[in-house]
């Protein structure tokens, strides 16, 4: 008998032990589910310190750093530090894995897929309001599935800017004005073809040669946000200013989705949620920076012309022939997403 007796009192103690701790145990495990994994991503964009997506990307990684109490960092380095300032290249990384986090506005990412570049189609979207309502909805499912079948996850969109024009030649109220208008513009399809159409020259150039040019009278203007302006200066080297909200513009937030897909379903859950919060910091920050920079750049002598809805639809009808040419290239499926030409109620 002897010899069952302690295996059986082992036996009991340990019932008795694991009962009485079973509470610890439960406090042990939820002090522990709280505690992210341990990770460090890397995030590249394009923009400068002063940009938008900059600020975006900065204040994301705040977020995440404080919700995770230091668990999952983000290294952050604009201006494409890790290809050597090559767009391209940075995008092309970022699909391969090399970079884990990415930030880059619709034309650039178009180079993975033109379809990326549908929001930017003239004249589709009327305000901020408008379009934020839309690629919360639909425009960000097509993101997603568009960006997935090239090895990205979409995670968030925020504003590039509603553009503008600034010229030193005239004031621009009518197609007329513009005729003959050397433009800087990126090197996007959509830009090229708008000015063009309106019979103007598009000069594509970098942003860093853009001061120069103006003030050596090479080009007459340029089009952009208020935002971008303000930063290059360039209510100090233009005189007229043309708001007619031509073309939106926004950077898109992605991740490598090999290196998303290998995370801990709850550090997705904080980087979606985290980009979200970012998103809607800059998209809000955006819009009420460009009211009070509108009201400076009137205080610096800048002449801003607002165009009446009849003027602005001498415009639009002029380049209706373009709306339906990239309508097509861009497929029905896209424009749907983005209710282009729909009922946007």
């Amino acid at each position: 008998m002897q010899k069952y007796i302690a295996p059986i009192g082992l036996f009991l103690m340990t019932i008795i032990f694991l009962i009485g701790c079973s509470g610890q145990n439960d406090n042990l495990y939820k002090i522990t589910s709280n505690d992210y994994q341990k990770v460090r991503l890397v995030m590249t964009a394009n923009g400068t310190e002063e940009g938008i997506e900059t600020l975006t990307a900065r204040r994301f990684a705040k977020l995440v750093d404080e919700e995770s109490g230091g668990n999952v960092h983000i290294d952050f380095y604009p201006n494409d530090e890790m290809t050597g300032g090559n767009t391209n290249e940075a995008v092309r990384t970022l699909t391969e894995g090399g970079v884990d986090l990415g930030a880059y506005v619709s034309g650039t990412m178009s180079m993975l897929d033109p379809r990326l570049e549908v929001a930017t189609i003239p004249w589709s979207f009327s305000s901020y309001e408008e379009v934020r309502k839309i690629i919360d909805d639909t425009g960000g499912e097509y993101y997603k599935k568009v960006l997935s079948d090239y090895g990205l996850v979409y995670l968030g969109s925020t504003h590039n800017a509603m553009r503008q024009l600034t010229n030193n030649r005239n004031p621009v109220r009518t197609p007329e004005d513009i005729q003959g208008m050397r433009i800087r513009v990126l090197g996007g399809e959509v830009y090229r073809l708008f000015f063009s159409t309106l019979g103007a020259e598009p000069v594509p150039l970098g942003w860093s040669e853009l001061n120069v040019t103006i003030t050596q009278n090479y080009i007459d203007g340029q089009e952009n946000g208020f935002f971008l302006m303000q930063s290059g200066h360039i209510n100090k080297i233009q005189k007229y200013m043309t708001v007619w909200n031509y073309l939106y513009e926004n950077y898109l937030f992605v991740a490598n989705r090999k290196t998303f897909e290998a995370l801990e379903p709850k550090t997705q859950a904080l980087l979606r949620e985290k980009m979200h919060e970012a998103c809607e910091w800059s998209r809000d920050y955006l819009e009420e920076e460009e009211k009070k920079i509108r009201r400076q750049f009137v205080m610096d002598g800048l002449e801003i012309i607002d165009l009446t809805p009849e003027e602005l639809k001498r415009f639009q009808d002029k380049i209706k022939p373009l709306r339906e040419k990239l309508k097509l290239k861009y497929g029905e499926e896209a424009c749907k997403a983005f209710r282009i030409d729909m009922d946007k109620k």
